[in-house]
């Protein structure tokens, strides 16, 4: 079998835990981390991190992204829905009710797989960029659409994470106290290290970062029918910042959570000259790290109760969906504390 790669990116843990490996940085949740996140549990009481998945609403904020549509099963040339099973069968008194949904999996609270985002990189040395994912998988190889659009990260898909569990220790990093709301405030390295330090915030390898901007109470407040100043809101990591990034990397992280729509700023204007990534943190975080990124949770309630409890970790449990081949899932994330 002809190697994937003979080259990797610079900064990059391909082939750290294995040629074949396509879990990335979720390695690092294992038996341990999950008895430290057991062993933040005190009070018992749960929080539901998850919006409503028909939230934030409309498509403001994502033009190529739409809410959850529901539509009856059809059983008997008949819509499955409030259906009275007397009107087939006189002998059955029964009436049931069953749905069909159309799912886009990255329109509210979700999870990235790796197979989310790949670069053009030149992965075995010859000179010439090749469309790669995470550990040199290959686009339209393992990444594959057919000529009916039918879709299937044969690697890299959203079930390894899923069979794997994400089951570990969330530390909460409270950026709207310090950033507000408005204008929208890019998070330097130096931001971060000084609320970190405020806070007495301390992140250690395997821990889930998440970072609360609150952008969630005004999806939540909007009830369904966003504006566009929800582009303009909430703070955003800064992935521009290297000396941000190489945090990210040394952290030990297995994974960043926000309420926010990218974890970093989306549609940032560039300069005409830049060349590199649109989204930079989402290329050093899933291409370079394999270290899934989980956007637009519903983190206020728990945040608001860690700090009146001065309190920043917590036992969180949150496996996306077990689709086979999806390169993003929906996710119902329960903290316990």
């Amino acid at each position: 079998m002809t190697k994937r790669w003979t080259k990797r990116p610079e900064g990059s843990n391909w082939g750290d835990w294995g040629e074949n490996d396509q879990l990335g940085r979720i390695n690092l949740i294992g038996t341990e981390q999950t008895r430290l996140g057991a062993a933040e549990v005190r009070e018992g009481k749960n929080f539901c991190l998850s919006l409503p998945l028909d939230f934030p609403g409309g498509n403001v904020m994502s033009p190529v992204r739409h809410p959850p549509a529901l539509r009856p099963v059809i059983r008997n040339d008949a819509p499955y829905y409030n259906y009275i099973w007397r009107d087939f069968d006189a002998r059955f008194p029964d009436i049931a009710a069953d749905d069909a949904v159309l799912l886009y999996t990255q329109y509210s609270t979700q999870w990235d797989s790796l197979a989310h985002r790949g670069s053009m990189f030149d992965v075995d040395g010859s000179g010439e960029d090749k469309p790669v994912y995470y550990n040199g998988f290959r686009a339209n190889e393992d990444i594959t659409m057919d000529e009916d659009h039918t879709t299937c990260a044969k690697a890299l898909g959203i079930e390894n994470m899923a069979v794997h569990g994400v089951q570990g220790r969330g530390v909460m990093v409270d950026l709207h106290s310090e950033f507000g709301d408005f204008p929208r405030h890019e998070v330097s390295y130096d931001d971060l290290m000084r609320v970190l330090d405020k806070d007495g915030i301390q992140v250690e390898t395997g821990d889930i970062l998440c970072l609360w901007v609150g952008l969630d109470q005004i999806i939540m407040g909007m009830q369904g029918k966003p504006d566009d100043s929800i582009k303009r809101a909430g703070a955003v990591l800064d992935g521009h910042d290297k000396r941000l990034l190489n945090w990210i990397t040394d952290s030990g992280i297995s994974a960043i959570i926000s309420d926010n729509l990218a974890i970093e700023a989306v549609g940032k204007t560039l300069a005409d000259d830049y060349c590199g990534s649109s989204l930079p943190l989402h290329e050093h975080c899933l291409f370079k790290l394999g270290l899934p990124l989980g956007e637009l949770w519903n983190l206020s309630a728990l945040a608001k109760w860690l700090r009146a409890h001065n309190r920043y970790r917590f036992f969180l449990t949150a496996p996306p969906l077990r689709l086979t081949g999806a390169v993003g899932s929906p996710v119902t994330p329960i903290a316990t504390v």
